[in-house]
Order: structure tokens, then sequence, then C-alpha cells
């Protein structure tokens, strides 16, 4: 077996639960954090510059399918944990296994470079080391997607990625509030500063209608109440269907655009507030921009706003910036994975990715599964298959989980979160048959 170590990029959610699985086998690894804290994008005001979250976010998972199998959440924890409390779990957790100390904090990757024995080098402050894998888990909410309009705007532009409160990094208080986006920032954003006593007005703008979710179906939460496994995903998603929209309703009813797809056929939007502060006349709906003018915005439909500040709730890029271009080949926001972690190139099969995808209904724990399989690859037990079997599961299983999406920068890599776990559990026995044709 090679004897050089494995390089862990990131100690965000995905990366100490890796670490955890890789530290278990006896894989030996080293760990860089751009940062000086646990958490990645839930470490509030992460100093790296790579968080996303504000100070009212709550989970949109509830406790029971975010926490992790081999620690789970506290029992008094509320149903939609605050993020303070997300962070504090995270740290326990890396505490509570001893992974604290194998950390090399303040330690951001500048390079990585595929050699022509097959290794890797890779790049830090300390300088360049040889490696016989990559692991990459730097999450995929830290690079935003900034659109750009025609015209000019005398006012500020930020993405939600920049916003904090309502009074950092801008005073939003009594002005008026242009948020762009229908996604799950968008409309926990909007409902914040869609408080009357917060800003004179808030407006949302969305090229199209989507189904906002509610967090709780009959008292329960909804997540709690997802389809068993061995459920096809086209049964599951079509008892789905039939519940939201006997539960929520239309969205006309509220103010909204009427989606022109059907419930579960994006990646659902979720908030116990937005639809009430919308049917309220706290937030107003308009369509898409069309381009900006002065101290307003004119919208697709013809009318204008005037408006003190613009929110962009426009996502995320799926960005590697250590690696280059052909060894991370990420075309339209989207990297062809095989079960979501390698490529098919063989040259490439030293490159592994954590937690990529977007998954339902929780990101926080896939890592923790998907390291399973990354373990038992590493201590020689699992085998992946042919480049070209690869190519082709690669292709069948995107349609799978994401044919019956609309096309959008935000599907390129979705994920059910029960069917694929199963799924990695039998390919790891697939694997391991594969490793012992090839030993023998």
């Amino acid at each position: 077996m090679n004897a050089l170590p494995v390089a862990l990029i990131g100690a965000g959610c995905s990366g100490f639960t890796t670490a955890k699985r890789l530290a278990d086998e006896g894989i030996a690894f080293d760990w860089f954090e751009a940062s000086d804290r646990i958490g990645g994008n839930w470490a509030y005001n992460n100093p790296n510059g790579m968080s996303s979250a504000y100070q009212s976010l709550h989970i949109d998972t509830s406790k029971w399918r975010l926490q992790f199998a081999e620690y789970p959440v506290p029992s008094d924890w509320p149903d939609f944990p605050h993020h303070s409390l997300i962070a504090q779990y995270f740290n326990d957790y890396v505490d509570h296994f001893g992974l604290r100390g194998m950390v090399q904090f303040e330690t951001p990757v500048m390079q990585v470079t595929r050699r022509d024995d097959g290794q890797w080098d890779v790049t830090t402050k300390n300088g360049t080391k040889i490696y016989r894998a990559v692991v990459v888990a730097n999450g995929h909410h830290w690079s935003p997607n900034r659109p750009v309009w025609e015209g000019e705007f005398s006012g500020t532009i930020i993405h939600a990625h920049d916003y904090r409160t309502p009074f950092a990094p801008l005073d939003l208080i009594g002005k008026r509030v242009l948020v762009v986006g229908l996604g799950n920032s968008a409309v926990d954003i909007a409902s914040e500063l869609g408080q009357r006593s917060i800003t004179e007005k808030c407006f949302v703008s969305t090229r199209r209608g989507v189904w906002v979710l509610p967090k709780y179906f009959n008292g329960v939460p909804a997540d709690k109440q997802a389809a068993p496994p061995w459920l096809p995903l086209r049964i599951a998603r079509w008892i789905g269907r039939r519940k939201v929209k006997s539960l929520v309703g239309n969205m006309e009813d509220y103010g909204l655009p009427t989606p022109d797809h059907e419930p579960l056929d994006a990646h659902p939007t979720v908030s116990g507030e937005f639809l009430t502060r919308a049917g309220s006349g706290d937030i107003g709906i308009r369509p898409a921009i069309a381009r900006l003018d002065g101290d307003g915005v004119i919208f697709a439909d013809g009318s204008r706003e005037v408006v003190d500040a613009i929110i962009t709730a426009t996502g995320y890029n799926i960005n590697f910036p250590f690696l280059t271009p052909e060894d991370a080949r990420v075309t339209g926001n989207h990297i062809p994975l095989y079960k979501r972690m390698v490529q098919a190139d063989s040259a490439l099969h030293g490159l592994w990715f954590m937690g990529l995808a977007q998954t339902l209904p929780t990101l926080v724990n896939l890592a923790e599964q998907q390291s399973k399989l990354l373990a038992a690859y590493l201590a020689g037990r699992y085998a992946l298959p042919a480049p070209e079997e690869m190519a082709r599961t690669i292709v069948a299983e995107e349609k799978r989980y994401q044919g019956h999406y609309y096309a959008s920068r935000r599907h390129t890599m979705q994920v059910n979160f029960e069917p694929y776990v199963a799924d990695i559990a039998a390919e790891i026995r697939r694997g391991a048959l594969r490793a012992v044709r090839l030993a023998a």
C-alpha cells in the first residue's frame, strides 16, 4: 500500500466527519483549514470570509435529520436549531472524538497539482508536500454568484453571502429593499426585512414561481415524514406533491406567481414565515429585473420601484481555486462525479470530493456516510469500476435524481439522502467484490 499520507482540505462538517473516518481507519492524513476555527459555513462571521450565515439564521432541516449517526444532537434542542447551536454541536463533535489537534488551522491550500506518477503536490504556506490522494471538503456555499444587469444603480448591491443583520453590512432600517431570488436565503432575509418595524418596504424579485413549503406538516417537522428509502422516487414524489398541495394550497393565494413546475420538481424553498408575510402585504412580489434605473429598478413587466438597496440571493458557484480546470472539470456550475465523490477519468481517482451535493433533506451529515466509501477505497478494501462504467453510471444517476427538476444552476448536483445512502452501502459491497477479483 502507498505509504504517502492523504491531504484533507476543509474543517466544516464534511471535513471533520471525513477526518474522523480516516483516523478510525488508521489512514495517515494532513488536514488543512484556512480559518482559525471549526465549522465552515456554520461558523458565523468566520474570519476566512467563507461563511454565509446571517444572525437570525435557523437551519431548515429538523434536528432528527441533520444529526450525525455517531453523535446524536442534544435531546433538549428545538426542532429547527439556530446556527449558534449548530456551530456548538460541530465543535462538540470535534472535541468528543479528539480531532481538534489534528487540524492545521490558518493554513489555506494555495495549489494542488497532479504529478506524472499519479501522486499529488499540495502547496500551503508551509511549502509543498507529496500526497497519495487529495480529499476536497471546502464546501459550495462560499463563492457567491453575483448577477449583472444593464443600467446603473445609485444605491448599494450586496449578495446574501454578505448579509448579516438589518444593520450590517448595510443599515436597512426604514429603507426600501429589493431581495432577488426565491430560494431559502431569499425568503429568510425577506421575511426578516419585511417586518414593518424594520424597512419601509421589502420587495422580492423572481424570474419564476416556486413552491414555498412549510417547516411543519400537521405539527410535525415536514422532513421527519420522508418516504422510506425502498419506495421508488417517482411514487415518493407523487405522494409528496399531493401532500404539499393539500396543506399549502396555491402559491397565487399568497400573491406569488404561478409555478411552472410541480411541487418537489425544484430544490425546495422552506419557510415558516414567508407565505404569511407575502399574504399580509409585508413583502411585495415583483418579476425579474429588466434593468437598473438610477434610484430604482425597472422590472420585466415594465413596472418600476424606487429602492435603496438590492440583496441578490442568487446562489453560489462551484469553485476550487487551488485546482486546475483540467483536474476539476466544472462546466455550467456542474462537475460530474461518480457517487457524487470522484471523477470517472482514472488519472483523477486520487482526487475526491466530500459533501459536494445538494442533498434532500440535509447536507450536514452527508460526508459522514460518503466517508465510508472513501475510507474503504484508501484502505484497499474497495475498487472503483472501469472508467467507462463510471461515466455511464454518472449519467444514469443524474437522470434519476435530477431528471424531474427544471434546468437551473441550482439543480446540477441534487440527490435524495435516503436512497443515496442506501446506494453508497450497496456500492461499497460491490466495490469490495471488485477489489477481491483484482487481487486474485
